[in-house]
């Protein structure tokens, strides 16, 4: 499976957690939102990667600058075309995530 082609997509992290009766801690309720993003990304057919931290210069006032860390999430599938190839899924669909693949 090494000389597959994936195209990937990197989404921000939850923020926060979801609130639910069976989550009583703020980690249990964390947990809670990633897998319901895992979950989301799953069903239109992306595999989990890896979580990053990455930095990012921002504008900080008029002049100044500062540097922001970003929690990611990165998942990648088997380009369509790659997939059709290899009698895979015949069309796969071609639904975009909330934020760009890179």
């Amino acid at each position: 499976m090494s000389d597959q082609a994936f195209e990937y997509s990197v989404i921000a992290a939850p923020l926060r957690g979801d609130k639910s009766r069976d989550a009583k801690s703020p980690t249990d309720r964390y947990a809670l939102a990633l897998a319901a993003e895992l979950n989301r990304m799953a069903a239109d057919g992306w595999d989990y990667v890896r979580a990053d931290v990455l930095p990012s210069e921002e504008r900080s006032g008029l002049t100044g600058r500062t540097t922001i860390y970003h929690n990611l999430l990165v998942f990648r599938r088997p380009r369509a075309a790659d997939a059709r190839a290899a009698g895979g899924v015949a069309d796969m669909p071609a639904s975009k995530p909330e934020q760009s693949a890179i």
